[in-house]
């Protein structure tokens, strides 16, 4: 990453997914990923997609050397958010080792609309990694990787090569990035009125006066209408 990408992501990791949530919902935009849980790490991760697609089949429809794990760990590093569709298959994508050697690599997270395995492995390596199912199920013999950086599909949002990825305790959102800019100038906005509103309710204000001063709800009616 060059600097100016270095800076963004710095601006974007202090956004926390439901005011990422907020933002694009506020831009008509559908980025927040369902089914998919966090497996293992700690803390916020930020970063851009580098997207993957592996075509789940029976066991012996592929090669061993079709699996290509070897691949889809060189892909990740700092940064870098993998994200991996297998279109919902419980067929593990990742385990123990090739999280490890991921970790190794300096990845900033994996998120996998399949399977991984391993779990307490991949705890102690730290990765971050979100997936729709544990398995033991192995993926050799049962994934085949397609070319690299495609636009793909996780938790029910596309994901294009190069968007941005932020995961949390609460969840994960994919931001296209063609509306990056905007939608972290609305972020932005947002977390300025939450802090306001968390300025006021520390001086003792009520939520409800705290929250229309900031501008965070509206004033709350009184009377009949």
């Amino acid at each position: 990453m060059d600097a100016t990408e270095t800076e963004l992501l710095a601006r974007c990791a202090g956004i926390g997914v439901s005011t990422w949530s907020d933002a694009l919902d506020e831009l008509g935009v559908e980025g927040v990923l369902q089914g998919i849980t966090q497996r293992s790490g700690d803390g916020r991760i930020c970063g851009f997609a580098v997207t993957a697609r592996q075509v789940p089949g029976r066991f012996g429809d592929f090669d061993k050397a079709d699996f290509a794990v070897g691949t889809l760990v060189a892909a990740t590093g700092p940064g870098k958010i993998l994200m991996v569709d297998v279109g919902g298959a419980p067929i593990s994508t990742l385990g123990g080792l090739a999280s490890f050697a991921a970790s190794q690599r300096g990845a900033t997270g994996v998120v996998i609309d399949g399977a991984c395995r391993d779990v307490d492995e991949i705890k102690a390596t730290g990765l971050w990694l979100a997936s729709r199912w544990v398995a033991p199920t192995t993926g050799k013999r049962r994934l085949r990787l397609q070319p690299m950086g495609g636009t793909v599909t996780v938790g029910g949002i596309r994901v294009s090569q190069g968007d941005l990825v932020v995961g949390d305790d609460t969840g994960i959102i994919v931001v296209p990035r063609g509306r990056l800019q905007e939608a972290l100038e609305q972020a932005e906005r947002i977390n300025t009125v939450d802090a306001q509103v968390e300025e006021r309710l520390r001086a003792g204000e009520s939520f409800a006066a705290a929250a229309a001063a900031a501008g965070y709800l509206p004033p709350q009616k009184t009377g009949a209408a």
